[in-house]
């Protein structure tokens, strides 16, 4: 069996339909993709066993609270999304209302869906560079994601991304609210940190 390293973060030139992206992921199941708007393909190297876990855990809290309410439908880091810019993107952990997701048809459910979530979180892992995260945050926002959080374990900050306001930097929060995006939701940091 032979080998290939590859550097962390690969982008390559390679002009797939979207299908043809879906294949490809599929066909590749150990690796995690995403593409940009203009067709770049990157090639997302896995998180270390901690970042992974504390992406499990909120993962959980979330969908916790979604049993609950009723009230959308949670996905994890393995879910892709086209966005309208062109993008297939997989957020660490994203949540759909309810009513948006059921608006798509199967077809669109079984691939990687055609919406925008109403919320996403990015979690940076120690080996990160935190100004790519910032970027794909604002991106998230410009295409639509009504609320986003970039938690940075590094730092132990925060950053709220919210449609039309200034990026908010909290500084070791404790807790962080769903506002009226997730009703109800808090998520208490002090276990991620």
């Amino acid at each position: 069996m032979n080998t290939t390293n590859l550097p962390p973060n690969l982008k390559l030139n390679i002009n797939l339909t979207d299908e043809q992206f879906f294949q490809l992921c599929q066909n590749n199941r150990d690796l995690r993709f995403e593409r940009t708007g203009s067709g770049e393909l990157i090639i997302m190297p896995p998180t270390g066993s901690e970042t992974g876990n504390c992406n499990f855990d909120i993962a959980v809290e979330v969908g916790i609270w979604n049993k609950q309410t009723k009230l959308g439908k949670g996905f994890d880091s393995s879910t892709g999304f086209k966005l309208p810019n062109g993008k297939d993107i997989s957020p660490d952990v994203a949540w759909i209302k309810k009513e948006r997701w059921d608006s798509l048809n199967p077809e669109q459910k079984s691939k990687f869906a055609p919406i925008v979530p109403d919320f996403v979180i990015e979690l940076r892992s120690l080996s990160d560079n935190l100004k790519p995260l910032q970027e794909k945050m604002q991106e998230y926002i410009e295409n639509g994601v009504k609320l986003g959080w970039l938690i940075d374990r590094k730092q132990h900050k925060v950053f709220i991304y919210r449609p039309g306001q200034v990026v908010e930097e909290l500084d070791n929060p404790a807790m962080l609210n769903g506002e009226d995006i997730l009703p109800g939701f808090v998520l208490d940091l002090r276990e991620i940190w």
